[in-house]
């Protein structure tokens, strides 16, 4: 059973739109990970005390309590603190991912989790194993002994199929940017990326401001999401009757050095694309690099999209338009699902739950030359 919903979904059974950080990050200007070190009040963090106010007032604005005084971040996370239950109420969830130092995403939707399980309650314990087996199993080892522990978030850097570990059967566990492919009834629950909707979502974005050919540069290809944006940039090229061409997609690797030789090649052609999308930002930031260049302005000349909303996206020149991938809601709703999985009592279906994109207009799209 695939269940979609959108990173502004409301949050819960019935409840009214909670904010989220990818609604404050898109609203203040700035990334998830910034609006995470504001609102957990690290002050060791390099931020203007410009950035910090402007975060906090749009927190504000979207339904944060954020008492008055010379510290509000501090001050809030004083008021949860003593909001939150007492120790021995609280329950404890494992969260394994394979990596988390080599990209920003991972860390916000631990965010999401740790925000999500302390609303109700509870603690998150993370565990980052670089893919290795001896370290993974010795983490359960010591884990799935504790009276206190609910149940299992399994998570990944990249976007993939996975097999977790024969020990979580019988174990709530919650799938996070992966999933497994069983036979019939799958084990666990999972909660994934949309990104054949990201990827229509930014070509339909182009072709609504008047683009007809709409070059492609894409990442790995045998990467889920390469394969899945792709998927949608076609889908939206056919749903708006525009032919396919082959000519205008290129193969990168996610780094800025391809998205620049990526678009340094289109532009060469005999018939060069009006837009460029870049399956990320990095390649985005070549691409933008090339464009100047050759001497073409950005969006007069050639419009570029991009996608992650990354913080480099807000300090390109003009600034980036692209989509937020939506890492903080995905790890609150794993948390969300574990927790409520685990109180019931009773098996559950078992559920992929994709997560929307939000788009995110800037300065680097506008209606081609006539």
């Amino acid at each position: 059973m695939n269940v979609t919903k959108k990173s502004s979904s409301a949050a819960g059974k019935g409840a009214a739109k909670r904010a989220t950080m990818t609604d404050i990050a898109t609203l203040a200007g700035v990334s998830q990970s910034t609006v995470s070190l504001v609102l957990n009040a690290m002050t060791g963090a390099k931020l203007s005390e410009e950035t910090r106010q402007r975060v906090l007032r749009v927190a504000g604005e979207l339904g944060y309590r954020l008492p008055e005084g010379r510290s509000k971040a501090a001050a809030m996370v004083a008021e949860r603190a003593a909001a939150a239950p007492a120790r021995d109420a609280r329950k404890l969830l494992l969260y394994l991912v394979d990596e988390i130092s080599t990209s920003p995403h991972p860390v916000v939707s631990v965010d999401g989790a740790k925000d999500e399980a302390w609303s109700q309650g509870a603690l998150v314990a993370v565990f980052a194993t670089r893919s290795r087996q001896d370290i993974e199993s010795a983490v359960l080892a010591e884990m799935l002994v504790n009276p206190d522990l609910v149940g299992v978030i399994y998570s990944t850097i990249f976007t993939r199929q996975a097999t977790p570990p024969a020990e979580l059967a019988g174990v709530p566990t919650v799938m996070l940017n992966c999933y497994a492919s069983e036979a019939g009834e799958p084990r666990f629950s999972s909660v994934v990326p949309s990104e054949v909707v990201g990827g229509y979502t930014a070509t339909e974005y182009l072709i609504k401001a008047g683009h007809k050919r709409i070059g492609f540069i894409n990442g790995e290809p045998w990467m889920d999401a390469a394969k899945d944006r792709f998927k949608g940039y076609r889908r939206a090229l056919a749903s708006a009757d525009i032919a396919f061409d082959a000519t205008l997609v290129r193969e990168g690797d996610w780094q800025v050095a391809t998205g620049y030789d990526c678009t340094v090649s289109l532009m060469k052609g005999d018939a060069p694309p009006t837009a460029i999308f870049c399956a990320n930002d990095l390649m985005a930031v070549g691409c933008l690099e090339a464009l100047h260049e050759l001497g073409l302005q950005v969006p007069a000349d050639v419009s570029v999209m991009g996608y992650d909303d990354q913080e480099i996206a807000r300090h390109t020149r003009p600034p980036l338009s692209t989509l937020v991938l939506p890492n903080y809601e995905m790890g609150r709703l794993a948390a969300e699902l574990l927790l409520d999985e685990a109180s019931s009592g009773t098996p559950q279906r078992k559920r992929r739950i994709k997560v929307d994109a939000q788009l995110v207009e800037r300065a680097t799209v506008a209606p081609p030359k006539i």
